[in-house]
């Protein structure tokens, strides 16, 4: 990993840390489902955020979110044109993941294919590692 400084007009330089896909991985899908989304929210330079905190039925969940930029101590992932961010505690749970936008009869969304995940409850929201 290596580290970056994002410097915007008139702010604090951000440091961060830059990653690659080895880390997580985006499919064409999810690429477009996100650069779609912040297209729509007028940030074309923004990211995603990949959150893991406690919760759910198996103990951990994902929380996902667009941002203007990363944060201090951040991983940043470049894919498929779009950037994942992440704070350090969290890569540790999705490194070697892939991040796909599933849209299905019963629903549409991000999901996690993470292969350090030991079990997953029913709904597949939530996981354990």
């Amino acid at each position: 990993m290596s580290e970056s400084n994002s410097q915007p007009e008139s702010a604090q330089p951000v440091n961060y840390k830059v990653a690659d896909e080895r880390v997580i991985r985006v499919t064409q899908d999810a690429a477009d489902k996100i650069s779609s989304l912040l297209k729509k929210q007028n940030r074309p330079e923004g990211v995603l955020r990949i959150l893991v905190t406690g919760g759910g039925c198996s103990g951990l969940q994902y929380k996902i979110d667009l941002q203007d930029e990363p944060a201090a101590r951040d991983i940043l992932v470049e894919s498929k044109g779009v950037r994942i961010v992440m704070d350090p505690k969290s890569v540790l749970y999705v490194s070697g993941s892939e991040l796909d936008y599933v849209d299905a009869l019963q629903g549409a969304g991000f999901k996690v294919n993470n292969p350090n995940a030991t079990s997953t409850c029913a709904c597949g929201e939530s996981f354990s590692a």
